[in-house]
């Protein structure tokens, strides 16, 4: 019981200006859940709807790796108190896949009504991510052929649906971005291991049903 609550005062620490401790959350995705995590590029301070990489038209800004390059995502936490310690506010990124959870993700609005459906229908989901945008849910890690082949079975798939598997990343509470602050809307639960995650293909069924059968208009954002 002492260790789990030791896992829930790390990942909801504060600093004295009140803001999330971003290195304490980072340690915990890295050193205990194994999830491998790197230091987002931070919003432009002359303007947090721009971000500070090269790229003046980023459509992520302030939640993607820039420098260092997603590659070299890691679980060492002598790595992650070296990043952080140097870039107290950087937004922490998640390298998805590999044994790391991979994540389909939707606009907001659609999320939120898809998850209400969901949670009526009593389906167990695990982590949720809430960007202001988008939501994102955590699936266990799957390979683009394992997403191809479920994706030629499915009749329709809304072109809203993203998915982040190999090569993929997401930007993880309580990182801020440029378009706002990330969140979890289904925290993860406390435990001895990574949080449990569903598998793709439960998740995908779901939410197509989901969006079909309450005729949510999802946009691509």
């Amino acid at each position: 019981m002492r260790e789990i609550l030791g896992r829930r005062r790390r990942l909801l620490s504060r600093r004295k200006d009140g803001r999330p401790e971003l290195i304490s959350a980072a340690l915990t995705f890295a050193t205990e859940w194994q999830w491998p995590v790197l230091p987002g590029v931070a919003p432009d301070p002359q303007g947090r709807a721009r971000c500070a990489c090269p790229d003046p038209e980023c459509t992520v800004p302030g939640a993607h790796p820039f420098d260092p390059g997603l590659l070299a995502a890691t679980t060492d936490g002598r790595m992650v108190r070296w990043w952080w310690g140097n870039r107290p506010s950087a937004p922490i990124i998640l390298a998805t896949g590999g044994n790391a959870p991979c994540a389909v993700s939707l606009p907001a609005p659609a999320a939120a009504q898809a998850l209400d459906l969901l949670d009526r229908r009593g389906m167990r989901l695990g982590p949720v991510i809430a960007a202001p945008t988008r939501w994102s849910v955590l699936v266990k890690p799957y390979s683009m052929e394992q997403l191809g082949e479920l994706l030629y079975a499915k009749d329709f798939v809304p072109g809203s649906l993203r998915f982040h598997g190999e090569g993929g990343y997401l930007a993880l509470p309580p990182s801020e971005t440029g378009q706002g602050a990330v969140r979890w809307e289904r925290a993860p639960l406390p435990g001895s291991a990574s949080p449990w995650v569903p598998d793709v293909e439960a998740v995908v069924d779901a939410v197509v049903d989901a969006l079909t059968r309450t005729g949510v208009s999802a946009p691509e954002l």
